[in-house]
C-alpha cells in the first residue's frame, strides 16, 4: 500500500473538513423544519425553535396525516414514480441497446437528434399545444408519459452498453440468441449499477414534478402531492380547512406547512440509501467512452 505525502494528507483533510462543513450548512434548514413540525403552536409563534423541537407534540402530524386529500395525492404521486420510473428505464434501454451497436447504421444520425434534444428545449407554448393537442390536458397520463425518455440519462446508458462485453453478446448470438432476449436475459442484469443510478434519476424527477401538473392539470382530484403542497404554502383556508375552531388547537400553519413538506421528503430520504452504492460507479461508467 503507497503512503500518502504530506501534501495529500493536507488536502484530503482540508476536503473532507469543507465536505463536513458543507453538509452541515445543508442540514440546517431541513433540522429546522422538522423541529418546527414537532413543535407548540405557542413556540412557533414566539419564534423559540431553531434546530430542535420546543413543548414537543404530535398535533401537526395526526393532523395532516387524517387528510385524506394529502394521501390521495400522495399515492398519486407514488404509482406516477413507480409506473413511470419502470416505463422510462425500459424505454431508455430500448433505444440505448440499438445505439450502441456499430451495425446500426443510423446511430450516429440519431445521436446527434439526442444531443440537440437535450441542450435545446423546447419552447414552452409549442411544448403545451402539442401535449394538448394529444389528449393529455387534465389528463394524469401527463404526469408519467413527457417523462419516460430523457436524453442525458440515455446517453449514461447508452455509454454504459458500449462498454459491455463483446464475447458474451456472440457467444450468446452463436447459442440463437436474438437482441431482444440478449437486452432481456443477458445485458439488463448485468446493468444494476446503472440501472440503480438512473432510476434514482428518474424516480426524484417524478416525484418532484411541478410545472407539469401545474399547466396541464385543472382537476383538484389529480393534483400530485407538490402541487397540494404548494396549496398549503399558499392558502391557509386550504391547510387549515377541517381543523376545529377552537385557539385550543396546538397547532398552525406555520407547523401543519412544515409537517407537510417533511411528509414529502421521506419516501426520497428513505430510498436513497438503497441506491447509493450502484449511484457513483453507475454515473463513472456510463460517462467514461462517448
Amino acid at each position: 500500500m503507497i503512503a500518502e505525502s504530506r501534501n495529500e494528507k493536507i488536502f484530503s483533510a482540508t476536503i473532507t473538513i469543507l465536505l463536513i462543513l458543507f453538509s452541515v450548512i445543508a442540514l440546517v434548514p431541513l433540522l429546522s423544519v422538522v423541529a418546527t413540525s414537532f413543535s407548540s403552536k405557542s413556540a412557533v409563534d414566539m419564534n423559540t425553535v431553531t434546530l430542535w423541537p420546543r413543548q414537543f407534540t404530535l398535533d401537526s402530524w395526526k393532523y395532516m396525516i387524517d387528510r385524506p386529500d394529502l394521501w390521495r395525492s400522495f399515492f398519486l404521486t407514488l404509482v406516477t414514480t413507480l409506473v413511470g420510473t419502470v416505463l422510462a428505464l425500459l424505454m431508455t434501454a430500448l433505444f440505448a441497446y440499438p445505439l450502441s451497436k456499430k451495425e446500426f447504421r443510423w446511430g450516429s444520425v440519431v445521436m446527434v437528434a439526442v444531443v440537440i434534444a437535450m441542450i435545446f428545449k423546447a419552447p414552452i407554448v409549442p411544448y403545451f399545444l402539442t401535449v394538448r393537442g394529444i389528449g393529455l390536458y387534465d389528463n394524469p397520463l401527463v404526469l408519467v408519459l413527457p417523462h419516460i425518455l430523457n436524453p442525458f440519462n440515455l446517453i449514461i446508458m447508452r455509454t454504459f452498453f458500449k462498454q459491455f462485453s463483446k464475447e458474451l453478446e456472440e457467444a450468446a448470438m452463436l447459442e440463437g440468441c436474438g437482441y431482444f432476449r440478449m437486452l432481456f436475459q443477458f445485458v439488463l442484469p448485468l446493468s444494476k449499477a446503472v440501472l440503480a443510478t438512473l432510476a434514482l434519476f428518474y424516480g426524484v424527477v417524478l416525484w418532484n414534478q411541478f410545472q407539469h401538473p401545474l399547466f396541464f392539470l385543472q382537476n383538484p382530484d389529480w393534483f400530485p402531492l407538490q402541487i397540494k403542497i404548494r396549496q398549503f404554502i399558499t392558502d391557509d383556508s386550504v391547510i387549515m380547512s377541517g381543523a376545529a375552531s377552537t385557539a385550543a388547537l396546538n397547532y398552525n400553519e406555520r407547523t401543519l406547512r412544515a409537517t407537510t413538506v417533511i411528509f414529502a421528503i421521506i419516501p426520497i430520504i428513505a430510498v436513497y440509501p438503497f441506491l447509493q452504492k450502484y449511484f457513483v460507479k453507475g454515473a463513472m461508467i456510463g460517462s467514461v467512452k462517448g
